[in-house]
């Protein structure tokens, strides 16, 4: 029995200097700003593991976070966890694989765009996970689910904004090429429109509550200069076109059942579904792209 006992005790120590050693390999390495992709997961993941060691003492949780932070020194190949390394409820598992798919779905092209956000994205992914297999700090888990959310929004509007330029400058190109002996000029209008994009996850009309918060921003800054309100439901090009069309209302209607909720008149606001009609990333039918499945909200006076 005290042989059991011993055993036990000597399995456990093996275990935390373990987890010590790359975190205190992880905690005296000095880190200057971020530049680049791997250096802002490494950035991302030494936060992750310091609260876990200094605040929450869970070195398991330590451990993950700091070996993940080294990698990142040798590749920039790295990813959240798969669903199946984390035990978590049942209730809970098909929102974080929803989460992972569309990470993983925009990781190639965010990678390029936006090295800071996916770094950002990866991390929260992780800390999401972990925290709701543990299950009981709701805090926790809301703090990096929001991280998530919050980052992925930015991504997407980084992904459409890349994708419009490029679309504009093909279109000059082209111009160009048709007026060889006339001289173009292109302007561009510096007065952009004031929208506001909430994004969805795939085939859902429910908002977030990082969502809501954008959309309660955005009145509290430009409420005031707004007299009448479009709102535009898209989607992705995956399912049929009626369906999608469908689907583009609902997320409409959900979006002015909140404006009307933050004290604006329904009167003022007219929606519009677009299903797939307009898209903001080009894709080929039947493609799932989380920048597609999205809600303006549009100034329209």
């Amino acid at each position: 029995m005290k042989f059991k006992y011993l055993i036990s005790i000597i399995s456990i120590l093996i275990f935390l200097t373990g987890c010590s050693a790359s975190y205190k390999e992880l905690s005296t390495m000095e880190t200057n700003k971020p530049r680049n992709f791997q250096e802002h997961l490494l950035s991302e993941y030494k936060k992750r593991a310091t609260f876990e060691a200094e605040e929450m003492h869970d070195w398991n949780s330590a451990k993950l976070y700091s070996e993940k932070a080294l990698k990142s020194l040798g590749t920039d190949e790295i990813y959240p966890e798969e669903i199946s390394y984390w035990k978590l409820p049942e209730e809970n598992i098909n929102e974080i694989r929803i989460a992972y798919d569309n990470l993983m779905t925009i990781y190639k092209d965010a990678k390029k765009i936006d090295p800071f956000n996916l770094a950002k994205a990866i991390s929260s992914l992780d800390c999401w996970s972990e925290q709701q297999e543990e299950n009981w700090q709701t805090w926790d888990i809301n703090s990096c689910k929001n991280d998530f959310l919050n980052a992925m929004h930015n991504i997407y509007e980084k992904i459409s904004t890349q994708e419009n330029e490029q679309e504009n400058t093909n279109k000059n190109n082209n111009l160009e090429n048709e007026t060889k002996d006339e001289v173009t000029i292109v302007t561009k209008n510096e007065n952009k429109e004031l929208m506001q994009i909430i994004y969805f996850d795939f085939d859902k009309f429910n908002l977030s509550e990082v969502s809501k918060d954008k959309i309660k921003k955005f009145l509290n800054n430009y409420g005031s200069v707004i007299n009448e309100y479009l709102i535009v439901g898209h989607t992705d090009t995956k399912g049929t076109n009626k369906y999608n069309l469908s689907l583009s209302i609902k997320r409409a209607e959900v979006v002015k059942e909140i404006l009307i909720n933050y004290g604006i008149n329904q009167n003022s606001i007219k929606i519009l579904g677009k299903g797939e009609e307009t898209l903001a990333v080009n894709t080929p039918d039947d493609t799932k792209q989380p920048a597609n499945r999205r809600v303006e909200i549009k100034k329209t006076n």
